[in-house]
């Protein structure tokens, strides 16, 4: 098929591009990107895309699939629905499945898996026309299937897997996706890792002074009474994590960095030369401590929101690439387990289908982000983050892409979402922007 977009709004952070142009797509490829493009078959589908954003394909770095083992949450088929719907192009999950993600024979079947799904989706396409009106069949192509590899055994925090096999098998870099507070097994296993060029991940918490706490301490914890949780939980723990890399010297990722002091370290970390990368959440970004006056037990998220000053330090540090990508952290679960006290609800909210229209909505309409900021954010950075690379949006590159419409509204609710999970605060409320297809 070949398609002529018109007058498109090119949003692509690799060439640091972003204006109105024609763009032609066929058999995969972007065939030309023009202000005009008039000489077409005859056969070219034209498509008037005016008031619509064609960027990047959008890359998560982690999110939770409940298969294997919470089927009932997710399967692997909604989630990567889902994140089609959200316009990512990507997405990697994290290893915490049941089994964990920590065997190579999991590994190739949970890859076998994604290609007997597109397959399916390939054969509905030949029927139907590509587009992501929700929840009709899904016509679009599934996303690049990513996995993270467990760093422990059935990520229980004691024995390192057969990272090397791991690695083998294909697996995009290692995390367990929980705080791993052994530092001598961390030391290790940056020495171990360092020969194997695959990235490896931490979330840095210190789950002693972390407790029982399920808000940012501060007024708004007094106020709510519900249990804090300091921010020094984290910060000690990436000072901790900091002085392990500066002495070892393999790259690492943080992830879900949620505290101002957090960002002031990771800043001085990268201008002494420290081969960091570092993410957030998206939620973290939209949101802090005074939400959680409603008791949604979807806003109880580990680490916490943050306060007002930890929001600014955030979206600051997105915007300077302190903080190099934003991440979903896709957490579904159960309407049965989230409806309990707020204290006592498991920690996580869905985000694939809801991140790209709300950080839209609030950092660039309002004008606190640029257009490329946030798509570098939430594209082409978290990919280097994984040591890989997006396309640019020009001749002869592959079309890895995102179709967005920043005024389209809609409803979040049960049939308007393809995840099988409905954990959100945004839960029945209407949203502005919407993707409307991916290539992939």
């Amino acid at each position: 098929m070949t398609e002529l977009l018109q007058q498109v709004r090119v949003i692509d952070p690799v060439s640091e591009i972003d204006g109105l142009f024609d763009v032609l797509i066929a058999d995969g490829y972007i065939q030309a990107v023009a202000s005009r493009i008039s000489d077409i078959g005859s056969d070219t589908q034209i498509r008037d895309c005016q008031g619509l954003i064609l960027g990047t394909g959008l890359v998560d770095l982690y999110s939770h699939s409940g298969e294997p083992g919470f089927e009932e949450r997710e399967t692997l088929l909604s989630l990567l629905q889902a994140a089609a719907a959200g316009g990512f192009t990507r997405v990697s999950i994290l290893p915490d499945t049941s089994p964990a993600i920590d065997n190579p024979a999991l590994v190739a079947q949970l890859q076998q898996k994604r290609g007997g799904e597109m397959r399916r989706i390939r054969e509905i396409r030949e029927k139907e026309k590509i587009n992501l009106a929700p929840p009709a069949t899904f016509t679009s192509p599934l996303p690049l299937l990513h996995l993270w590899g467990a760093i422990t055994l059935d990520v229980a925090g004691k024995q390192m897997t057969e990272l090397a096999d791991l690695a083998s098998a294909g697996v995009v870099g290692f995390t367990d996706g929980k705080p791993l507070e052994n530092l001598a097994l961390v030391r290790g296993v940056l020495e171990y890792l360092q020969p194997l060029g695959k990235p490896v991940a931490f979330w840095p918490s210190d789950r002693q002074l972390t407790a029982n706490g399920v808000i940012r301490e501060g007024p708004d914890a007094l106020r709510f009474g519900l249990p804090p949780i300091p921010a020094s939980a984290e910060t000690t723990a990436i000072a901790a994590m900091l002085e392990l890399v500066a002495t070892i010297g393999t790259p690492v990722h943080i992830m879900r960095v949620s505290t101002s002091r957090s960002v002031e370290l990771i800043a001085s970390a990268k201008a002494a030369g420290l081969p960091i990368t570092a993410s957030t959440t998206w939620m973290h970004l939209l949101l802090d401590t005074k939400a959680v006056k409603s008791y949604n037990t979807s806003l109880h998220l580990d680490p916490p929101l943050g306060n007002l000053r930890d929001v600014a330090a955030l979206r600051a540090g997105v915007r300077a690439g302190v903080i190099d990508a934003i991440a979903i952290d896709h957490t579904p679960y159960s309407y049965e387990e989230k409806v309990q006290a707020f204290a006592e609800a498991p920690a996580g909210a869905i985000g694939l289908e809801l991140a790209l229209p709300l950080l839209w909505q609030y950092l660039v309409e309002t004008g606190e982000f640029t257009a490329l900021e946030l798509w570098r954010a939430l594209s082409s950075s978290p990919a280097e983050c994984l040591g890989q690379k997006v396309s640019a949006i020009a001749p002869d590159q592959p079309a890895e892409l995102t179709l967005f419409d920043p005024q389209q509204t809609w409803k979040v609710e049960r049939k308007s979402l393809y995840t099988l999970s409905q954990n959100t605060p945004w839960l029945g409320q209407q949203l502005k922007g919407h993707v409307v297809q991916i290539w992939c």
